[in-house]
This record gives structure tokens, C-alpha cells and sequence, in this order.
């Protein structure tokens, strides 16, 4: 396909539902979200382990950001299983765009911008977890208005060039909503939450077994086993924040950048708020979170060797009805 085939497409339109949206927290649109001192429960109890840990190591053993360990619900879930899954989604997603003249060509500046991003990235990855080192990563831009990027488990990245041309991304913030979406995967946060919702069914199939509640016991079972799913959706992003902050820092892009991508999506957020914002309204709470963290990571960025090449902001593309 030649670039000038390439068009954003108002109505480009998959068989399966769209990943979550950049940034998007379902506890946040359904009033959930706790205030900073109550909300981090498992992120918290995880730096706390990790600071009895540290007493037994040099205090310059790691430097950068830490979350704590991943949670054990990831287990209860086949990793393989959900890649493969991931990765076949991804291709027939990519397939219906390319169909839809809404995936973006090889030769595309902004697509070889976001794969330069990324090969600068993905190194930094592997510490996080060992299994990317064998993913077969990808990364393509989707012909959409939509302010949207993601990147399913196995490393399979998208944007889509509404977010590119409406916040006018210059590339620190392209690194930051890369990183953040990147480590989504790293942190295995959709293993995470499959797990929990195979972990609380069972419990639910076995109580309905055990009480006779039947299909209405197991109904109502089954609304708590959700809602408990998404507990820590708030904490999966700011996981994903702090992760993300650390892998634009090693890859030598300005982790400050986050501050100022939040602060574009706010002024984004006046009027009609675009789609990711209308499940996560971006919050001052967020980029509080953020700065207070930018100490911990502003030294592997001065140290970093920073990129041969940099990229202009997204023009305006073509729409379908032009």
C-alpha cells in the first residue's frame, strides 16, 4: 500500500472489541478509585517487602523505580496461552485495518518513528520480565481518530494516529505512552486479571455447589467476583506510570515528558471528553504520583545515550471522506 493510500477512518471497525483504551481504569468511571492513602494496598505491601529486602543487599544494587513483585494471581493463568491469544487478535486487527486502508505502510514516517521509539525501548524490557526476550514484537499505527495506543501480552504494539496528531506528541511523550503501555505487558496486568476472575470463579462455582444457591447464586456470586477483579485497576496504571517513566529514562527520552503528556490530556479533557479520558479522567493526583517518582529515574536519563534521530509531530492525515 502507498502512503498516500493511508487514510484515518472515522468509522474503521474491528470483530472484536478494542483493547483498553491509553490510560483507561475501570474503577475510576464506576467511582471506585480511593484516595492516594487508601489505594495502593498491593503496592504498597509490596514496597514494603521489597524494603525489608533491601536491607540485605547494597543500597546500589538497583536504581530506578519499584513496584514490588507481580502478583501470584498471574499463575493461574497459561502465559503461553494468553501471548498466542494475544498475537492472534493482534493479526486479525492489523488484517481488517489493512483491509479498511486504515493500517499504516512500511515507509510511513510516523510508523517508523514509533518502531525507532520502540527498538530503543524493548532492551530495557527485559529485566522486567524475562519472557520478552522471546517475544515477537511488533508495533503498527492504525488509521484512526482515536486518542488511543496499547500493546497486547507478547509485545504486540499500536497506535492510533489520532493521539499522535491531536496532542501534537513530540517524542519524549511518544516514549512515555509507549513505556507505559509496554509495561502493561511487562507487568502481565490482563494475566493478572484473568487470574483473578479464574480464581474467584472457582471459589464461586464451588460455594454455589456447596450452599445450592444454583445459576441466581452463582449470577449474583458472579457480579461481587467481577467487581473484585477490578480492584486494582488503579494500581496497574500507576504500575504501568512508574515502569513506563523508568523505560523512557534508560532508553534516553526525557521521563518528564509523562508530566507534560498528562497535562495535554487535561486540556484535551475540556468539552467532550475523548474516548480514554471518559473511563480514566486524567487527574492532578496522577501527575503528583509521577513527579514524585522522577527523582528515582533522572539519573539513568542523564546517563543515557540519547537517540541519533529525532521526529517531527504528526501532520493531519487525509480522512476517508476527503
Amino acid at each position: 500500500m502507498d502512503a498516500d493510500d493511508f487514510t484515518v477512518s472515522d468509522d474503521l471497525r474491528f470483530t472484536h472489541p478494542l483493547p483498553r483504551g491509553f490510560g483507561a481504569c475501570t474503577d475510576c468511571a464506576a467511582g471506585r478509585c480511593t484516595p492516594p492513602r487508601q489505594r495502593s494496598r498491593r503496592l504498597f505491601t509490596g514496597l514494603l517487602g521489597a524494603a525489608g529486602a533491601a536491607a540485605l543487599v547494597p543500597a546500589w544494587a538497583r536504581e530506578g523505580v519499584d513496584v514490588g513483585p507481580k502478583s501470584k494471581f498471574t499463575g493461574f493463568v497459561s502465559a503461553d496461552q494468553l501471548e498466542q491469544a494475544g498475537g492472534q487478535q493482534y493479526a486479525q486487527m492489523m488484517r481488517q485495518a489493512a483491509q479498511q486502508r486504515a493500517l499504516a505502510p512500511m515507509d510511513h514516517p510516523q510508523l517508523h518513528r514509533l518502531r525507532y521509539i520502540a527498538q530503543r525501548i524493548i532492551p530495557f524490557s527485559y529485566e522486567w520480565n524475562d519472557r520478552a526476550r522471546e517475544w515477537k514484537w511488533e508495533v503498527n499505527l492504525l488509521g484512526s481518530p482515536e486518542l488511543n495506543a496499547f500493546c497486547m501480552p507478547g509485545g504486540k504494539i499500536a497506535f492510533f494516529y489520532g493521539i499522535l496528531e491531536k496532542l501534537k506528541l513530540e517524542d519524549d511523550e511518544v516514549a512515555a505512552i509507549m513505556g507505559h503501555e509496554v509495561s502493561h505487558a511487562l507487568r502481565e496486568h490482563a494475566r493478572e486479571r484473568m487470574g483473578k476472575t479464574t480464581a474467584t470463579n472457582a471459589v464461586v462455582e464451588l460455594g454455589s455447589a456447596l450452599l445450592g444457591l444454583g445459576n441466581v447464586g452463582r449470577g449474583l456470586a458472579g457480579m461481587g467476583a467481577q467487581l473484585l477483579s477490578l480492584r486494582f485497576s488503579r494500581e496497574d496504571e500507576t504500575e504501568a506510570d512508574l515502569v513506563g517513566i523508568e523505560l523512557a529514562a534508560r532508553s534516553g527520552y526525557d521521563p518528564a515528558a509523562a508530566v507534560r503528556l498528562w497535562e495535554k490530556m487535561m486540556t484535551a479533557n475540556k468539552g467532550a471528553p475523548p474516548q480514554w479520558l471518559s473511563t480514566h479522567p486524567a487527574s492532578t493526583t496522577r501527575i503528583r504520583d509521577i513527579q514524585a517518582n522522577l527523582p528515582k529515574v533522572e539519573g539513568l536519563y542523564q546517563r543515557a545515550p540519547k537517540p541519533d534521530q529525532r521526529f517531527p509531530v504528526a501532520p493531519p492525515l487525509k480522512s476517508r471522506s476527503q
